[in-house]
């Protein structure tokens, strides 16, 4: 490995493998740090032996037609398989078929409101204010309960002009949703053979703790197997996630940028990472399918609004006796300060709930979660962009001096944030701008 490098790229999850490749294919010698012991970053697989359904401890469905992920998948020999499904929702302590009615009703809201002309407010103030006098009780909940657990947002911070843009018509809820077949850590082998390892060195268990920079050239400061080390490059790709950006310097795994990122503070002050917990049962069968003669053998989802996890899914198409239990938002950011023995017991409960008379306990064989809130290189699920934040995310990706860029869901601004998709794309495109501003020299 040469003394300096082109290009720095911190963080080896999707958008930092993503930037590497294409740096490295465009003739740049990169040095890619993590300081996991593996890649990947909010992408962890976890396969179990006998269980035909890959656990996914984070990121794990495909939101929409966008190519890059099912093509990524193709070159390994993996598939984006269809899971959709039938969505059961209990009410009145009986499972019945969900209908999707309210959420129109909230978009007929937005609309007739003409939100997006108005200056921007929360979700909360909306849905509690004279605009949304005609929604009934049952939508607004439903809004609520959608922002918090589709977008891991509150209610109350989250930018309403963010929500009516992604919940319009033909958005990304009337999106399609499938998986990676044996799991998103197949998109991690396709990212990591498409690295050209005579031009991109990988470093894992590097924690990098200090940046310094200045126009063409930037110094890393870390630590790597408990040694402090030094690594310098022309230019670097931040890709952590912004949670870690918006940590204090003293916190675990914060970075120290020297310049401080003084042009990136209103970004960061009107970005959220939301806060997630999904906690993943594996049974001794899946009893759900037998249950009132078959009837939710094709169930993908059960809603049970106003539990502490409202949402509940099956591993369709694969027949696995697996059950995710889901909760986003403020619920989860207090359910994350608790002991994962908590944890799983609540979410044990409320699958209870929804399948009263099961003999959970008596079924169960195990359980997994990764608390990302608490984990100190996460510091949270994805981002939410909060009240006034219109232009955060592009403020938030602009290079600094062609020497610094930024990559990451937080920085996309195609439409795809807060997915493995953004993050794809937001490292292809720093990779972009740092090779432009390389090949005009020094």
């Amino acid at each position: 490995m040469a003394d300096r490098q082109d290009v720095i790229v911190i963080g080896a999850g999707a958008a930092g493998l993503a930037a590497a490749a294409a740096l490295g294919r465009s003739g740049h010698t990169v040095l890619l740090l993590d300081a996991r012991d593996r890649i990947g970053g909010r992408i962890w697989t976890r396969l179990e032996p006998g269980l035909t359904a890959p656990m996914e401890l984070g990121a794990e469905f495909i939101h929409g037609d966008s190519p890059e992920t099912p093509e990524m998948l193709a070159q390994v020999g993996a598939a984006a398989v269809d899971a959709s499904g039938e969505h059961w929702s209990l009410i009145h302590g009986r499972l019945q078929r969900r209908a999707d009615s309210l959420l129109g009703q909230v978009r007929a809201a937005f609309e007739s409101a003409d939100v997006l002309s108005k200056p921007d407010a929360s979700l909360e103030s909306f849905l509690t204010g004279g605009a949304a006098r005609g929604l009934s009780e049952e939508a607004k909940a439903l809004a609520r309960s959608f922002a918090s657990g589709f977008d891991a947002a509150d209610p109350r911070l989250v930018s309403l002009h963010s929500i009516a843009e992604e919940w319009r018509s033909g958005g990304m809820l009337d999106s399609s949703q499938s998986r990676p077949s044996r799991g998103y850590h197949t998109a991690l082998q396709a990212l990591s053979a498409a690295l050209d390892r005579t031009r991109v060195h990988v470093r894992l268990g590097t924690l990098v703790t200090a940046l310094h920079w200045s126009r063409g050239s930037v110094e890393a400061e870390a630590r790597w197997l408990g040694r402090p080390c030094r690594m310098r490059a022309r230019s670097a790709i931040v890709t952590v996630p912004v949670g870690v950006l918006q940590a204090p310097a003293d916190a675990p795994g914060a970075i120290r940028f020297m310049p401080a990122l003084d042009s990136k503070q209103p970004a960061l002050e009107r970005l959220i990472c939301g806060s997630v917990l999904k906690v993943m049962l594996r049974f001794r069968r899946p009893f759900w399918e037998e249950r009132d003669g078959g009837r939710y053998a094709d169930a993908a989802f059960f809603h049970a609004s106003g539990s502490l996890f409202p949402t509940l899914w099956t591993a369709l198409p694969v027949r696995a006796p697996l059950l995710t239990a889901w909760v986003g938002g403020p619920a989860a950011a207090r359910l994350c300060e608790s002991s994962e023995e908590k944890i799983v017991r609540e979410a044990m409960d409320c699958i209870g709930t929804v399948f009263p008379g099961a003999d959970v306990h008596a079924e169960m064989q195990s359980a997994h979660l990764h608390n990302w809130s608490r984990d100190p290189l996460a510091c949270g699920a994805y981002s939410y962009v909060a009240v006034g934040g219109g232009h955060a995310r592009e403020t938030l990706a602009a290079p600094l001096d062609g020497t610094l860029f930024f990559a990451g869901e937080a920085t996309d601004t195609t439409g795809e944030a807060a997915t493995v998709t953004g993050a794809l794309r937001s490292g292809a495109r720093a990779a972009m701008e740092a090779s432009r501003h390389l090949a005009r020299g020094p």
